[in-house]
């Protein structure tokens, strides 16, 4: 085991431990770094929809830790915690091994939230890795070829519908891309795609309330009934159970079935289970019994532990748990973890937020950046995917998979009008998109150049 006073320890590797182990690694850390995490692959999450309906290809949204951390000397591990002991400064894993620790980053994120329903921990697909994400294409295809081959209307209705429970922004991105590709892939095997039903079950009055996307409501539900096929939005509506072929909801206090076979859970989160169990008091954890960290991201009884992402709660401060957010704070505890090996001053974390980004349907989106302008439909789509592009995780990664997409989708793909492209160029100048802009920008600027010339 290595000296644990030159040793970090980073649990978790989605946006904040990723991010903390890349900084790092970029600024010349003098300590070695222990990366753990259960799985092979790093999830970009906000891009995970696009994987799920093959827009985009598996080394652009789920790409190997090996392959991102390689000549980094960061050290990865794949296993999963068991538990971690703050006194002892130790991390135990399910394999057996330890490792212990002069700092540690708890980057866990969060789990999904079932609150309780009845039987949807069991019948719902929750959408949170790629695992999920195939777990769910194989039962959608697999539904759609029994619909098709059966003769039994009410048996096909249940097969062919698809609820989606919780009308936030994950419920909402969910509903718009099933709604779009659903019935393509229902046709192709010579079904009606009319059959198709696609049912966004919402506890609260509005889609989006209370969501840093509120804005964008009325967008969202323009552009949610303009898709394939509409999607139905049940307002008021909670859920109290899920089972294989109906689920169950309360509306105007009336008990309500619907017959499906699919229900998708996208109805919040909750606190990790190996953060719950941390000996942190209840009065130095947020209402969601996230842990409380100063502004530097440290724990407040142990400082020389940090925690980020959606697992921590700053003092004094409101962020809203997105990946903008959670990448930000991995290069802010990096600099301080580098701070405290050279005795240096830490600093405040600070945190911009520059927009948000919904994804409403296939090419389709809506963007509303910095407060100053909205953009919807397609020219939000690039922007969407665009923006999302430059946070790959490394420079290589980030031009290899931007490259394509920019081929793909800007250079392949002919511009409705003129007014479209300069108000993407106009985006991509406010947004400061690096690679993405600079070809973006100047691909677009020489197409309308072109386009002058032609008339």
């Amino acid at each position: 085991m290595n000296n644990p006073i030159y040793q970090t320890v980073i649990v978790g590797g989605g946006f904040t431990g990723l991010f903390t182990a890349l900084h790092l690694a970029h600024e010349h850390y003098p300590r070695s770094v222990i990366l753990i995490d259960k799985d092979e692959r790093f999830c970009f999450k906000p891009l995970l929809y696009e994987y799920f309906d093959s827009e985009m290809d598996s080394f652009q949204v789920v790409p190997r830790f090996s392959e991102l951390l390689k000549g980094s000397g960061v050290i990865f591990v794949q296993d999963t915690v068991q538990s971690i002991d703050l006194h002892q400064r130790e991390v135990k894993l399910a394999s057996g091994n330890s490792y212990n620790y002069s700092n540690l980053v708890l980057a866990l994120g969060s789990v999904t939230g079932y609150h309780r329903v009845e039987g949807a921990n069991v019948n719902a697909f929750p959408f949170w890795t790629q695992a999920d994400a195939i777990a769910l294409d194989r039962h959608l295809r697999d539904c759609l070829q029994k619909a098709v081959q059966t003769e039994d209307v009410e048996q096909r209705r249940k097969l062919l519908t698809v609820a989606i429970v919780g009308g936030g922004a994950s419920g909402v991105e969910m509903a718009a891309t099933l709604a779009d590709f659903l019935p393509h892939w229902y046709s192709a095997l010579g079904g009606n795609s009319s059959e198709i039903r696609v049912v966004l079950v919402n506890h609260g009055q509005k889609i989006l309330d209370g969501d840093i996307n509120d804005p964008l409501r009325p967008i969202a539900e323009k552009e949610l009934q303009k898709r394939t096929i509409p999607i139905e939005i049940l307002t008021g509506a909670e859920a109290t159970a899920v089972h294989p072929n109906t689920i169950e909801y309360k509306r105007n206090n009336q008990l309500e079935t619907l017959p499906t076979y699919t229900t998708i859970w996208t109805a919040g989160t909750s606190t990790h289970p190996l953060i719950q169990d941390l000996p942190i008091p209840k009065e130095h954890r947020d209402h969601h019994n996230r842990l409380l960290v100063t502004p530097t991201m440290q724990l407040l009884d142990f400082p020389e532990v940090f925690a980020g992402g959606d697992c921590a709660a700053v003092q004094g401060s409101s962020l809203p748990p997105t990946a903008q957010v959670a990448y930000q704070q991995g290069a802010n505890i990096a600099h301080n973890l580098k701070a405290i090996a050279l005795g240096e001053d830490l600093k405040p974390a600070k945190v911009n937020i520059r927009g948000t980004l919904l994804k409403l349907g296939l090419n389709d989106a809506a963007a509303n950046l910095f407060n100053v302008f909205e953009v919807a439909g397609e020219s939000g789509h690039l922007i969407r995917q665009g923006t999302y592009l430059t946070l790959l995780p490394t420079p290589i990664h980030d031009f290899k998979a931007t490259t394509e997409w920019v081929d793909e989708e800007i250079f392949h793909h002919h511009l409705d009008s003129q007014d479209v492209g300069k108000k993407i160029v106009q985006a991509v100048e406010v947004v400061g998109a690096g690679v993405v802009g600079v070809l973006i920008a100047r691909k677009l600027l020489k197409m309308l150049g072109d386009e002058e010339k032609s008339k």
